[in-house]
C-alpha cells in the first residue's frame, strides 16, 4: 500500500476524532492547551490500536474468507464510510459540559476515544486481508489523529462548530472511494 493511500486513511479515519474534538474545544472559553494535548494523546493512541486488534484478528480469518476478500474490504470500508456520512448529517443536540460530561474528563475521553476509533478496527481487519504490514499504518495513523485532534480542539476553541459535520462527511467519502479503489483493483479494472 502507498503512503498517499495509507495518509488518506489515517485522515479518513480521524475525521470522527477531529469533529469530536470541534465540538470539545467550543466547550471552552479560551485554549487549555494540556486538554487539547490530553484529547489527542486519548484519540490518536486508541486509533493506533484499534488497526492493530483488526489486523490481528484478520490474520486468524484469514484461510476462511481469502476467496472473497477484496469483496469483504469494500464492504467494511463502504459501510465505516457510509456511517460517517450518515452520521455527519444526522441531527444531534448540543450538550452542555457538566463535571461528569465533559469531553476532557478521562472517562468521557475514554468512551469518545474508544466510539470515535472503532472505525479503525475495520480497517485494521482490511489491511490484514490486503497483506499490509501493520507497523507503518498504525504510526501514521495514530499521529495524524493526534494532530488532528489537537488542531480540532484548537479550531473549536476559536470558532465552534462551522466544519464538524462537513468533516466527518468527507472521512466517509475517502474511506468509500479507497474500499472502491481495492475492490476495482483486485477485479483488474483500475489501473495501478
Amino acid at each position: 500500500m502507498k503512503i498517499a493511500e495509507i495518509l488518506l486513511i489515517a485522515l479518513g479515519l480521524s475525521m470522527d476524532a477531529f469533529a469530536v474534538a470541534l465540538a470539545s474545544g467550543a466547550t471552552m472559553k479560551r485554549l487549555h492547551l494540556p486538554r487539547a494535548l490530553k484529547m489527542g494523546l486519548f484519540f490518536g493512541g486508541f486509533q493506533a490500536v484499534m488497526p492493530v486488534l483488526g489486523w490481528a484478528a484478520g490474520l486468524s480469518m484469514k484461510n476462511f474468507i481469502s476467496g472473497w476478500d477484496h469483496w469483504l474490504a469494500f464492504g467494511l470500508l463502504l459501510a465505516v464510510g457510509g456511517k460517517m456520512i450518515y452520521e455527519a448529517f444526522e441531527i444531534k443536540g448540543e450538550e452542555e459540559c457538566s463535571d461528569k460530561t465533559c469531553p476532557f474528563d478521562t472517562g468521557t475521553l475514554t468512551i469518545l476515544a474508544l466510539a470515535t476509533s472503532i472505525d479503525a478496527l475495520a480497517v485494521g481487519l482490511t489491511f490484514s486481508l490486503l497483506q499490509v504490514s501493520i507497523a507503518g499504518p498504525v504510526l501514521v495513523i495514530g499521529l495524524v489523529t493526534f494532530l488532528m485532534s489537537v488542531a480540532g480542539v484548537k479550531i473549536g476553541s476559536a470558532g465552534g462548530h462551522f466544519f464538524e459535520h462537513k468533516m466527518e462527511a468527507a472521512g466517509g467519502f475517502i474511506l468509500i472511494g479507497i474500499g472502491l479503489k481495492i475492490l476495482l483493483d483486485h477485479l483488474g479494472l483500475f489501473a495501478r
